[in-house]
């Protein structure tokens, strides 16, 4: 139990972990006999039972489409919905809530940007410029846009630590850069990039940003406006709400000037055979039946997450970090990759010369979930000379305890394969 001062109201609170994973039904159970250590967050967060009891009472007492119906089943979701855009603003500190809009996860969210922004604002042997460090879902979408439209994609390297190499990215940037996309926190490091510096220098060039969230928004306070990113992207389910639900903040002139990228229902003003009008946003941008159960649900985790305090959850997860990165690496054979100074509590490693794979498939076994393989980052994997890592994950309900205990199952595993 640690107590911390709420710098907001002043206000004493107590951080409880153990009160805390009782709000997570799933860390509960056992997997193959023994007490789930659930060391797998990057992938997925788990979900508080105020999450899960909010989505089950919306399908079974107030299910109705939102923005089409007068009854009042629809009006009432309507509102929820829109509430829950004004928390999702509120959270992010956006400037107005309709440059708040819902997808389905970050990889759409991204999709917009790259074709929405891409049929706007990028010509023939412009550049895009991303990170070494990127997820596949911040490289890829580029790619297939520079294809599309004959543009080049330039990248921003990093050094052995897990840091990018900012005097390079300066480098980089000419008359043809047409936007930065930038991952916040990487999902194989741990690497906290320097995001508010990053989009600085972008903006002395005139040149836009957009930020890669999914790895940050469940650790710490995002601020947009002080970022001064012009996009931040991110994943319902990485903080703690359900799958399927994701956000694109993006600055409203950049909103209002792209085309939409998807087209169908909601997101017309008139239509006839001759021509279509846009609605205004954010619904230009939200073609069909939207995830409106998920995004309130999403809206309710936040709730959970600020009841809390993100302050909290960050000075907690600090100290994960340190016991865990003081533990791991007095263990002979192991190597650590992401040694960034400023990182969250995420560990890639690789055990000797045992596979990954192995080492993944020998942790299920003890009640460990990790995650193994590339982790969507190939490029990362390649700068190191390998094809990938173990990667264990913590959150603020994972405990030093759990840490020991993967210590301990690492060091069996060691003389199994020695």
């Amino acid at each position: 139990m640690k107590i911390h001062k709420t710098k907001n109201t002043g206000q004493i609170s107590v951080f409880d972990v153990a009160k805390i994973r009782n709000d997570f039904p799933i860390l509960n159970q056992k997997v193959y006999g023994k007490p789930l250590v659930y060391f797998d967050n990057g992938a997925t967060t788990q979900k508080p039972k105020i999450v899960i009891d909010t989505m089950s009472k919306l399908f079974s007492e107030h299910n109705s489409n939102v923005h089409r119906g007068i009854h009042y089943l629809s009006g009432q979701m309507t509102d929820m919905y829109e509430l829950a855009r004004t928390k999702v603003q509120n959270y992010l500190n956006a400037r107005h809530n309709h440059e708040i809009i819902f997808t389905y996860g970050t990889t759409a969210s991204i999709n917009t940007v790259a074709y929405s922004f891409g049929e706007a604002y990028v010509k023939e042997n412009d550049e895009i410029i991303v990170s070494e460090m990127e997820h596949h879902s911040n490289i890829v979408p580029w790619q297939i846009m520079c294809t599309r439209k004959n543009a080049k994609l330039r990248v921003i390297p990093f050094n052995d630590k897990g840091e990018l190499l900012l005097n390079e990215y300066k480098k980089l940037i000419n008359s043809r850069t047409k936007l930065v996309a930038v991952v916040h926190v990487s999902n194989s490091l741990g690497t906290i990039n320097p995001v508010k510096e990053i989009t600085a220098i972008a903006h002395e060039n005139n040149i836009p940003v957009l930020i890669d969230g999914t790895q940050a928004i469940q650790h710490q306070k995002i601020d947009v406006q002080d970022m001064d990113c012009d996009f931040y992207a991110f994943s319902g389910h990485k903080i703690y709400g359900p799958t399927g639900i994701g956000v694109l903040y993006g600055k409203e002139r950049w909103l209002n000037e792209m085309p939409p990228y998807q087209s169908g229902g909601d997101m017309i003003d008139r239509v006839t055979f001759e021509h279509t009008s846009y609605a205004d946003l954010p619904f230009k941008f939200e073609a069909g039946t939207p995830n409106y159960i998920g995004a309130i649900g999403l809206g309710v985790a936040m709730d959970y997450l600020t009841g809390i305090g993100l302050d909290n959850i960050q000075n907690y997860e600090k100290k994960l970090l340190d016991y865990g990165t003081a533990n791991l690496t007095t263990l002979n054979g192991l190597k650590l990759y992401g040694t960034a100074k400023n990182k969250i509590c995420l560990f890639s490693f690789l055990l000797n010369n045992v596979h990954p794979y192995d080492t993944g498939t020998m942790l299920d076994k003890m009640g460990v979930a990790v995650r193994t393989g590339h982790h969507c980052t190939q490029p990362l994997w390649e700068h190191y000379k390998t094809e990938g890592s173990v990667r264990a994950s913590l959150v603020f309900y994972n405990t030093l305890e759990e840490i020991d205990f993967l210590c301990e199952a690492l060091k069996k595993i060691q003389k199994m394969f020695i």
